[in-house]
């Protein structure tokens, strides 16, 4: 009796190994960035004073999306809507918004030193969250977290 496996075999395995990988990421991604949007919400709205929704904006500008209607595409939110949120975090000194002398239409946005500090302080209080969080994994466990992320990054992510 020959132990080789036929072509077929070797396909149905790939077949069960891919649906397995696949409940596996349904089973962990979405509760793993469920607790990490948690905290975050935790350290924006109890800590600091602002909505998910101001973190976010926030968050966009940082990362050089700094027009109304750029940030209303982004989020997928009216532009009133998006302009209500700005006002608030304008209010708040966290922004700074310049209209346009060439287009009227386009208002550009910017974090201010406050706004930079407040981002900074989410970003650092939630990375020692997260840091604790890994205290337990040995470095096999994080070399192999950091592999796994990176090959669900390109597979998912990167053309």
């Amino acid at each position: 009796m020959s132990c080789r496996k036929d072509g077929s075999s070797i396909r149905f395995a790939r077949i069960r190994y891919r649906k397995q990988t696949i409940d596996r990421l349904w089973e962990t991604i979405p509760p793993v960035w469920n607790r990490i949007r948690s905290h975050l919400r935790i350290i924006a709205v109890e800590q600091l004073g602002i909505s998910v929704e101001q973190f976010h904006i926030l968050r966009h500008i940082h990362r050089g999306i700094n027009s109304m209607s750029e940030l209303a595409t982004e989020m997928c939110i009216s532009r009133p809507a998006i302009s209500q949120t700005v006002d608030v975090l304008v209010h708040k000194g966290l922004l700074t918004r310049q209209q346009s002398t060439a287009d009227r239409r386009y208002v550009k946005l910017a974090l201010t030193e406050n706004g930079t500090a407040l981002l900074k302080a989410i970003f650092e209080n939630n990375r020692t969250w997260m840091m604790s969080k890994l205290d337990s994994l040995n470095q096999k466990q994080l070399n192999a977290s950091i592999q796994a992320t990176e090959m669900l990054k390109k597979t998912f992510v990167e053309p």
